[in-house]
């Protein structure tokens, strides 16, 4: 079997999968449509390990696999680009996604849509492979809407709720607003390089920095850079285009795991460094892309401080964590985003699973105020999501650690106009983390029991959170194996993965699958001062984001296990900061009043003057009148008396005979 077919095979056979659980499903059953999704994403995680050692004896691929359209020179194909960076994705993509589908089974075990949701996560791993497998924009494009699509589907999945409606709506509008800036980019790359191939773009890399774009007046990189990353902006929930994602944890809570966490959400970081020898030749566009890293980073990590909703406090944990990611594609550290973007995956999708455990001990309850104490109840759950938090508050050894402290040197060391706004958010954010990630573990497994004082009520707010017929208090438990068994696999990476720092940053990992520009020094310098895992852990203990993280966890400490009345009397006296952090700072408001508002008060001014006055009553109703009203005057005549016809008739003869006399006496005279 040729090295072509393996990469065939890796998107098709979860496409596969998906086709037969989809469309096969009711004959299927519960029990084949997991297992032949599960076994189509088996396959392509155990070729994408095959073709990603292959790629590390150094063989690389790039080439084209079907044409679809030539036209005026411009080739519509689809290829695949198969270099370390390819490789790091497609294992990280279907690593999380085989752990998502495992975990599926139990956590949709009493879902009526239990067949659509497997063929939904199996097409997602098809489309998020093609996304990261492309060679060229149009099948990047395909991809990136497919991944779109999918997410919609899943994220309104129970689509008898009013709110998974509304969220899975928002999700697909405001991924519009982004995308447009993303065809503008490729559109814009398209008419002056005269190619969509990766290569031949890059190619005439130089050729297009020299160019002024004729509209704008702007240098065609600068703006084709930054239409490119308005597409990353949406799909990685970049401010302001971020709204979507909390809303998008009205889905099942695996599909928060695959896609707002560790696969669709990255899409845009994953672009953005494969487009770096472009990226690389324009200091306005990196230093659009730091800013609105440091903003997002920062101010959605805030957010996370204030929610109750377990699953949507990771939710704005991953919207930080992505803007650490962009702020070090804005730095020209693409392999460091790249690097977080693969301990994030593991270390968050663990966090979203882990909620997703203690939401079916607590009868898919999702408030935090009605948990606590479930430690004792929950031993593997606890210890899993334990690992998740200390990961993701970037405190050694765990994975999270080598990456965000990387991020937070890489931003340090940059030149980029912006670099040091960038570096204040991201020691703030650190703080941050470690204050929500650990705030998140006290009020959920430590502290009093408060499930036990809540009298639920079957038509009250755990029927708003239970599709699969659970009502009532119950005793928590430990979840089943099937569930428990993807956590700890993941916990592994979670702990481990930051380890290959070395390799990955340091070594020749990418090779010239990302680029950087002489000017842009930073990776050199962080090069120059890393002296193994061991030596940075020890150096990081001593080292301002460290006691920032250990801070942040020793004030969740005191404030939700040592004094837990304290928390609402601190939200008491800073009542104002508090309620616009409640609020996400208006934007969801702002949203609704002026977008959603604009747009429903356009459609009622197209209903009331277009529709109802314009077509209806002129168009239309207007047609009819002037019918009616010529109808009524032809009545007058067409009476149906033989008198009045008479006298039409003399009436008439009278007045020729009176117009002929009139001629003739014209003519004598």
């Amino acid at each position: 079997m040729g090295m072509k077919t393996l990469y065939l095979l890796v998107p098709l056979a979860p496409l596969a999968g998906a086709i037969l659980a989809g469309f096969f499903g009711k004959i299927l059953g519960r029990t084949g449509s997991h297992l032949v999704t599960i076994l189509g994403v088996t396959i392509s995680f155990v070729l994408s390990f095959v073709i990603y050692q292959d790629v590390q004896a150094g063989n690389v691929f790039n080439g084209a696999v079907y044409t679809w359209m030539e036209s005026g020179g411009l080739k519509l194909q689809i290829g695949f680009l198969i270099d370390p960076l390819t490789v790091m994705m497609m294992l990280v993509v279907t690593f999380v996604s085989l752990m998502v589908h495992v975990y599926t089974i139990g956590y949709m075990a009493e879902d009526p849509g239990y067949q659509r949701f497997f063929s939904y996560i199996s097409l997602f791993t098809f489309s998020m492979l093609m996304l990261v497998m492309s060679n060229n924009f149009v099948q990047l494009f395909f991809g990136w809407e497919a991944v779109g699509l999918v997410s919609y589907l899943l994220i309104g999945f129970w689509y008898t709720r009013p709110t998974a409606i509304y969220a899975n709506l928002k999700a697909f509008l405001v991924n519009r607003v982004g995308d447009f800036g993303f065809l503008l980019g490729i559109g814009l790359i398209a008419a002056y390089a005269g190619s969509l191939d990766y290569a031949e773009v890059f190619a005439k890399r130089n050729e297009l920095a020299a160019i002024t774009e004729s509209v704008t007046g702007w240098p065609l990189i600068t703006a084709a850079c930054i239409c490119l990353f308005i597409g990353a902006m949406g799909k990685s929930a970049q401010f302001p285009l971020h709204v979507w994602l909390p809303d998008s944890m009205e889905g099942p809570t695996p599909i928060s795991a695959l896609i707002h966490a560790a696969t669709m959400v990255t899409a845009g970081i994953f672009m953005v460094s494969r487009m770096s020898p472009l990226f690389e030749l324009s200091d306005t566009a990196l230093s659009f892309v730091i800013i609105i890293g440091a903003i997002t980073c920062l101010f959605m990590a805030l957010i996370a401080i204030v929610q109750t909703d377990i699953k949507r406090v990771v939710a704005y944990s991953t919207l930080s964590q992505l803007g650490y990611m962009t702020m070090a594609l804005g730095a020209s550290a693409y392999s460091v985003a790249i690097f977080h973007l693969m301990t994030h995956a593991f270390f968050k999708a663990v966090l979203f699973l882990g909620a997703g455990s203690v939401i079916i001990a607590m009868h898919h309850e999702q408030d935090m105020r009605r948990m606590g104490g479930l430690r004792k109840y929950m031993p593997i759950t606890y210890a899993t999501m334990l690992i998740g938090a200390l990961a993701n508050a970037g405190l050694p050894p765990f994975a999270g650690f080598f990456s965000k402290d990387s991020i937070i040197e890489a931003v340090h060391f940059s030149q980029i106009p912006g670099a040091g706004f960038a570096y204040f958010c991201a020691l703030a954010a650190v703080f941050v983390g470690g204050l929500y990630s650990f705030r998140l573990i006290f009020f959920t497994f430590h502290g009093k029991e408060r499930f036990r004082d809540v009298a639920h009520d079957a038509h009250g707010h755990d029927a708003h959170h239970d599709d699969h017929g659970h009502h009532g208090p119950a005793e928590p438990h430990e979840s089943p194996k099937v569930v428990t068994v993807p956590l700890i696999l993941l916990s592994i990476p979670a702990i481990a993965s930051g380890w290959m720092i070395g390799t990955v940053l340091y070594g020749e990992w990418f090779g010239g699958a990302i680029v950087i520009a002489d000017n842009h020094k930073g990776m050199a310098m962080m090069a120059e001062q890393f002296h193994g895992v061991v030596g940075m852990m020890l150096h990081g203990v001593t080292t301002l984001p460290f006691w920032l993280a250990m801070s942040g966890a020793a004030t969740a400490w005191f404030l939700y296990i040592k004094r837990p009345n304290l928390p609402a009397v601190i939200k008491q006296k800073l009542a104002f900061p508090a309620m616009i952090l409640e609020e996400k700072y208006g934007f969801d408001r702002f949203n609704d009043w002026f977008f959603a508002g604009g747009a429903r008060g356009l459609g009622r001014g197209l209903w009331k003057g277009g529709d109802q006055v314009l077509i209806d009553g002129v168009m239309v109703n207007g047609s009819a009148s002037a019918v009616g009203w010529i109808s009524g005057l032809v009545r007058l005549l067409q009476t149906g008396r033989i008198y009045q016809y008479a006298f039409f008739m003399i009436f008439g003869a009278l007045a020729l005979l009176s117009y002929a006399w009139w001629t003739v006496l014209n003519r004598i005279l």
